[in-house]
């Protein structure tokens, strides 16, 4: 009876598997098979990585080198721009010196020697009798000579209910500068 618990409680191996596990070099093997393979798998993936990384690395080079024909196409733009931006404000001031020399500002006339101007809304009759002196100009006023220093004011009435102001603004030996306007007389 004894014969038989033994039997049963064996357990039944192969005798190579229990040698091959067993083993003491089978188990480095084991440990070594495993290292290679995780050695495998890093190495593959370092590569396939620094694959990747280098189709990454050419795409970004690509796109700064469209980036930078992008940047020296709107910097010649500018630069045009800016250029055309100075022509531009050249013509603008050449054409307000045309127009301040035509009609300065509002009442304000330049008269050139033996030149006349009708001015104040039609009601006087300005000219600059020869070049201007030293200190003053000869006007005729309406007919009336008159003489004036840069900063005096002539007063004319041309009626009781209109009187008219001509001033000298400035002068130089090419013109004068003359502001002439008109009002009707308030009454009291």
């Amino acid at each position: 009876m004894t014969e038989t618990i033994e039997e049963s409680h064996s357990v039944q191996t192969s005798p190579q598997l229990s040698r091959f596990s067993m083993t003491r070099a089978s188990r480095s093997l084991g440990v070594v098979a495993y290292i290679v393979l995780i050695l495998g798998v890093a190495i593959g993936s370092y590569f396939v990585g620094r694959i990747g990384g280098f189709r990454e690395e050419k795409a970004a080079n690509g796109r700064i080198l469209q980036l930078e024909n992008g940047t020296q196409k709107l910097t010649a733009d500018n630069t045009n721009q800016l250029a055309e931006i100075a022509l531009l404000q050249t013509q603008i001031k050449n054409v307000q010196a045309k127009l301040a020399a035509i009609m300065p500002s509002e009442n304000t006339y330049n008269i050139s020697p033996n030149q006349s101007m009708i001015v104040a809304d039609g009601h006087l009759t300005i000219g600059l009798i020869g070049p201007p002196m030293n200190e003053r100009v000869n006007l005729n006023i309406n007919g009336k000579q008159q003489s004036a220093a840069a900063g005096d004011i002539v007063n004319i009435a041309l009626d009781p209910s209109t009187t008219c102001q001509v001033g000298v603004k400035s002068f130089d030996m090419f013109k004068a500068v003359l502001a002439a306007s008109c009002a009707a007389v308030k009454p009291n």
